[in-house]
């Protein structure tokens, strides 16, 4: 099947549950959350859970299992702490929670990242792929890089992503280590 078949086939709408994970900011300071909310339901996708993890491994596992727990939820975009610092724990997480990755997620975004801010690109651990049926999605957390991932990344193929994700999985299991 070619891809514009494909893309035809997949949802218009996805369900995302959006987590900003940040030991600074709250909801009426998250303008990156705001962001991606805004750049999701003009997609037109839906938000259907929105929360703020701080930034440890133990709140950042709990906002994933919420999330692949709520059945309207088709994908998990997180917002932060994926960078090289002693903090920055989003990257390690997701990954213990993936069955399969999209490499060429992260690598893309660093490319594009490079392109507008140069070699500080190599900094980020931007990381992407499919858990228990589930679209996890992790970016960082600045609104340029929101931006940058939204429009050039995930929003063009989000539905086909979904389509692809959940196709022979109808009503398996999504549950983590399913």
């Amino acid at each position: 099947m070619a891809l514009e078949e494909h893309k035809a086939k997949a949802p218009k709408s996805v369900g995302c549950m959006i987590v900003t994970v940040s030991d600074s900011r709250n909801r009426e300071s998250d303008q990156s959350g705001d962001l991606l909310c805004s750049l999701l339901e003009t997609g037109p996708h839906r938000v259907v859970d929105r929360s703020i993890a701080r930034n440890n491994p133990l709140d950042i596992e709990s906002a994933i299992v919420r999330g692949m727990q709520n059945a309207d939820a088709q994908a998990i975009i997180l917002i932060g702490g994926t960078g090289i610092s002693a903090r920055d724990n989003t990257t390690d997480v997701v990954e213990e929670y993936l069955d399969k990755s999209l490499d060429g997620f992260g690598e893309f975004f660093r490319y594009l990242s490079y392109e507008e801010i140069g070699p500080a690109a190599m900094l980020s651990r931007a990381v992407a792929g499919l858990a228990g049926g589930k679209i996890l999605l992790c970016i960082p957390g600045s609104p340029k890089a929101v931006e940058l991932a939204m429009k050039k990344l995930i929003l063009p193929e989000l539905g086909h992503m979904v389509r692809e994700a959940t196709k022979g999985i109808k009503d398996a299991d999504t549950s983590p280590g399913a």
